[in-house]
């Protein structure tokens, strides 16, 4: 499990806020993205622009702008609400500023938007965990997997800053998060992170690391996975994750004011197939989700780009894939 108690964030505002680290998250704002018409033009005037930054920073005259909203449809269809260069930058100095702190007090098996973790070794402990179950497949092992219905969109304003007061005590910086925070509404409840901000990957971790505390010290349950609202329970007894679900929902919906998505919360065997991360599981091998496979097919039948095979070829090296493989290699020196 993650340390650190309850100790407190203990940066202040002035120091979060200071020109030097304005900067620094700038840099790291606009990695990547130097290309952008947005960016460039935000380079232009640099140093006016950072300087008025500091300044209402510093004034705490800052108020978040608008999203700009467009719509995705990879892998399925998503609503991104993107805020301004201006925004932006103030979104990685929070984001620089908390992600260390947060880092090492969430769960080791929380692996979603962290260093050193993702969804790949999200999928090896997956495995390894229903081998221990499972004895070596001798015995059945059994897998609740769940999801939380539209959880960016669910995320309660009120109850994350929060959650997030009992970690920092300066109330200029907590200041700052709500103008973050309060600047995007799913609701008129005041729920919701936009999709496109930096924070809400962090925030999204804080939020579900009070599930993932409930889970391991409350329910003192041991083979448990979280990939941001994705994740899984195994055991050798069904009782026991049936006997925990209402457990689990109750806690959601009262804590968290979250709830299980109703058509994605299965009980099923490992020998069956567990559907978790684009990846079908089963004890001696992993079959891509029919989904992932109609998407990668899809986007590598007109001559993709060397970047785009080379991805799907990190992907398939971790399962059965032998048909799309072979399709890859079809593309030569892709």
């Amino acid at each position: 499990m993650g340390g650190g108690g309850n100790v407190m964030f203990t940066h202040t505002y002035d120091n979060i806020t200071s020109i030097e680290n304005l900067l620094t998250a700038w840099w790291r704002f606009r990695r990547g993205k130097s290309k952008r018409s947005s960016v460039r033009a935000f380079e232009l005037c640099l140093g006016d622009n950072l300087a008025r930054l500091h300044q209402v920073l510093k004034d705490k005259t800052y108020a978040h702008g608008s999203y700009a909203r467009f719509n995705v449809a990879d892998p399925k269809p998503r609503v991104i609400h993107n805020a301004s260069v201006f925004d932006k930058v103030v979104h990685r100095l929070i984001y620089d500023s908390l992600y260390w702190h947060f880092h090492f007090r969430f769960i080791h098996d929380s692996y979603s938007c962290r260093n050193n973790k993702g969804p790949y070794l999200a999928t090896e402990r997956f495995k390894s965990f229903a081998g221990k179950v499972s004895r070596n497949h001798t015995r059945t092992a059994w897998v609740l997997k769940c999801d939380i219905r539209k959880f960016f969109a669910s995320i309660n304003h009120i109850t994350l800053k929060q959650i997030l007061a009992r970690h920092i005590s300066d109330p200029d910086f907590l200041w700052l998060i709500g103008q973050v925070i309060d600047s995007f509404s799913s609701t008129s409840l005041g729920t919701g992170l936009p999709l496109g901000n930096l924070t809400s990957q962090l925030f999204g971790n804080v939020y579900m690391h009070e599930f993932d505390q409930f889970v391991k010290q409350e329910l003192r349950f041991k083979y448990y996975i979280r990939y941001a609202d994705d994740f899984v329970f195994l055991s050798h007894s069904k009782s026991e994750l049936d006997n925990m679900l209402p457990k689990l929902a109750d806690f959601l919906n009262n804590r968290l004011k979250l709830s299980l998505h109703p058509n994605k919360v299965h009980i099923t065997t490992y020998a069956s197939g567990v559907d978790f991360l684009g990846w079908v599981h089963f004890p001696h091998h992993r079959t891509l989700r029919t989904s992932t496979k109609k998407r990668a097919e899809q986007n590598l039948k007109w001559y993709p780009t060397p970047e785009t095979a080379n991805s799907y070829r990190g992907l398939l090296s971790h399962g059965n894939t032998f048909k799309i493989k072979r399709g890859l290699d079809s593309l030569g020196s892709l």
